[in-house]
């Protein structure tokens, strides 16, 4: 079975935001994976001190065949950092695996089978 990880940004840390409703959304496209064969997880990350032992843990609890990132971290200019510092830990802890981007929450299987 394949396997992938997705990496999104919390949808409580983002302001104007219904989180509970996005999170909802996400779940939802997390058990999308599991009709397609995929075995997948989700970390969400916020733009702090703990994003990188987040997705450190998440990065190293499997080898995954592809890592998404998703949107909210990659289109969002003010995190850029979180952006950049996202790439280079899968890159670092996830070498085997390809990285995948998402145009929303709600197609990250496709993202993911692109590379699967």
């Amino acid at each position: 079975m394949s396997s992938a990880l997705v990496v999104g940004y919390d949808p409580q840390a983002i302001p104007g935001v219904d989180g509970e409703a996005l999170r909802a959304a996400l779940d939802a496209e997390l058990a999308r994976f599991g009709e397609h064969g995929i075995d997948a997880a989700m970390v969400l990350i916020m733009f702090d001190e703990s994003a990188e032992s987040a997705l450190v843990a998440s990065l190293t609890k499997q080898l995954w065949d592809v890592v998404v990132v998703g949107g909210g971290i990659r289109k969002t200019e003010p995190l850029l950092p979180l952006f950049e510092q996202v790439v280079n830990l899968i890159r670092r802890h996830a070498p085997q695996a390809a990285i995948a981007f998402n145009t929303s929450g709600g197609d990250s299987v496709e993202a993911a089978r692109r590379w699967l």
